[in-house]
Parts: structure tokens; C-alpha cells; sequence
């Protein structure tokens, strides 16, 4: 049996945005839904919890209201609620170990509170083993997909065409689950891969007459226009082997010199889905995220998977 795709709920729009994300996302791929809430007791009564009723009675509440939301919208599917007293960040990391993906609500930049820009999402994303697919508050079904014509919504017309997959690539990194979670994503939505690398141009150091070497200049247009080619030659090869294992996925590929963080934002302005990855080594000591799906998780509007590799 596949495992469920889990979703983290709080109570907040955004993680009953994602709620209703990830039940699309599991009918889309034939598994059930887990439901988690997390919490803890506070030592003073918390001001969110309303006269008369304990922390425990509110956190069953939020959960109820989250499955009950996500049961009447897909009736057919089989939801499996949990409430974990644990810390949030430790429980939803041992849900995700446990899932096919993890989905949470995500407030976006400039926010002080929410999943992104707090400590929970943060430590989430960076210690996760599974993909976590972060969705903005306010995004809905129709949303996924490209728009309807005549002002009908996207989700009466189940033909309507799904919006573009964007992947952050880099070639010096390829890895299999990286490549294989985006193109499977194309797939189960029937559309568009688009694959999106960006590279640092080589620079020319600059030397004065007195041999000093200065700050360096822009690279010579054919040494660039070299660069630009083996980084386009890096990208088809390392997508090759996927195009022939997922031959209905359309694929378009973007090379860019510059950074890929702004690459990424660009690219995914109206895509239905952004996929980059997040190293599990390298050298740096602790759990992190990284420096692109950091930026792009504070700045991209569409649903972010962060997937860990090595």
C-alpha cells in the first residue's frame, strides 16, 4: 500500500489551504490523507484557546475542523486524523518519516508568525527525509490550474489544463529524487515540465600595469557564449534518462547565467507547482535548509516541494 500524503494543520487559512492541497495531491496519486495537529500545554493559558474550554479541547477542535472541511470537499477520500502531543516541529518531522510527502501552511515573506518565517517550518524543511510541499493561504483548486474561459471555475471543467511544473536544476548536483519527484508531479498533473538552471558566467581577473589584479571583469562574449553551451549540453544530458522514462512529459529547459534564486521566482510566476531540492551533505554542520529554497520559499506565490537529497 503507498504511503499517505500528510498535512500539518494549526487552525490558520494557511494549513487548511494546504489541507485542501494535499487532498488534491493524494486523489492524484491513489493514497490516503493523514491529518496532523501537534501540541503542547503552555504555562499560562494560551490567548488563542476561548473561555471555558482547555488546550487539549481547542487543539481536538482545530483538527475536527480541518478533516471536516477536507471530508466535504472529497468525500471519497480516506482521511486519517492524528492529534500527537509533541512539539510541532518534532511531530511533524516523524509524520513525514512515515509519509509519501509532508504539506504545510505557509505565510510567505514578511510574516512573524506562520510555517515559513517561523522557527517550526524552518526546522521542518531542514530535518525532513521526505519532500515537504509548503502552500501559500488563500491558494485553491483553481488555482492549480491555467484559466477557464467564459468565467467558468477551473474545477467544473475537469479538461482544464494544469499549470506548468518549474524545476530548479543544477547541474553540478543532479540527483534522482530531485528530477524523478518533479517529473512524476508533471505527470500526475498531464503537463509541462519546465527545467530551470542557472550558473555563475566565469570571470576575467583584471591586471593594471602594475600587475596588480583587480576585481574581476565580465567574461569575453565567446567565453561566455562557451559557458552558456556546456551548461545547456550539462542540462539535456542530465535530463536525458528521465525524458525516456517519462515520454508523455513535455519537457522545456531554461539556462540562464545568473542567480538562481531569481531565475526560479521568474520562472515560477505563473507555474502551478516549484520543485528544488535541499542537500542532506556538503559539508556544512547541522540540519539546513539552503540558501535558493530559502529565498524562494519566502518569495514564490505557487505551492514550493522541497526535496532532500544527498
Amino acid at each position: 500500500m503507498p504511503r499517505n500524503v500528510v498535512v500539518g494543520v494549526d487552525g490558520s487559512p494557511a494549513s487548511l489551504a494546504a489541507a485542501h492541497w494535499a487532498a488534491q495531491e493524494a486523489l492524484r496519486r491513489g493514497t490516503g490523507l493523514g491529518v496532523v495537529h501537534a501540541w503542547r500545554p503552555h504555562p499560562h493559558p494560551a490567548p488563542y484557546v476561548p473561555l471555558g474550554s482547555t488546550e487539549r479541547d481547542w487543539a481536538e477542535q482545530t483538527l475536527r475542523a480541518a478533516v471536516h472541511s477536507v471530508r466535504a470537499a472529497h468525500p471519497g477520500l480516506r482521511i486519517d486524523d492524528r492529534l500527537v502531543y509533541d512539539a510541532p516541529a518534532a511531530a511533524l518531522v516523524a509524520a513525514a518519516a512515515e509519509a509519501e510527502l509532508l504539506v504545510l501552511g505557509s505565510l510567505g515573506l514578511g510574516v512573524v508568525d506562520g510555517f515559513v518565517t517561523g522557527s517550526v517550518s524552518q526546522r521542518v524543511v531542514a530535518r525532513s527525509a521526505r519532500p515537504v510541499v509548503l502552500v501559500r493561504a488563500g491558494r485553491g483548486v483553481a488555482d492549480e490550474h491555467l484559466p477557464a474561459v467564459d468565467g467558468v471555475a477551473p474545477e467544473e471543467i475537469p479538461e482544464t489544463p494544469y499549470r506548468t511544473v518549474v524545476l530548479g536544476l543544477d547541474v553540478r548536483h543532479p540527483c534522482d529524487e530531485l528530477i524523478g519527484f518533479a517529473f512524476e508531479a508533471a505527470r500526475l498533473r498531464d503537463t509541462r515540465l519546465h527545467v530551470v538552471h542557472a550558473f555563475r558566467p566565469p570571470a576575467r581577473p583584471v591586471v593594471d600595469s602594475s600587475g596588480i589584479v583587480g576585481p574581476a571583469a565580465p567574461p569575453a562574449p565567446e567565453a561566455e557564449a562557451e559557458a552558456l553551451a556546456a551548461q545547456e549540453h550539462a542540462v539535456v544530458a542530465a535530463l536525458r534518462p528521465w525524458c525516456g522514462k517519462y515520454p508523455t512529459v513535455p519537457v522545456t529547459e531554461t539556462v540562464t547565467a545568473g542567480r538562481a534564486a531569481a531565475a526560479l521566482v521568474h520562472a515560477a510566476r505563473d507555474a502551478g507547482l516549484l520543485v528544488v531540492g535541499r542537500r542532506t551533505s556538503g559539508g556544512r554542520l547541522g540540519a539546513h535548509t539552503g540558501p535558493v529554497a530559502h529565498a524562494v520559499l519566502h518569495h514564490v506565490g505557487c505551492p514550493v516541494a522541497v526535496v532532500p537529497h544527498a
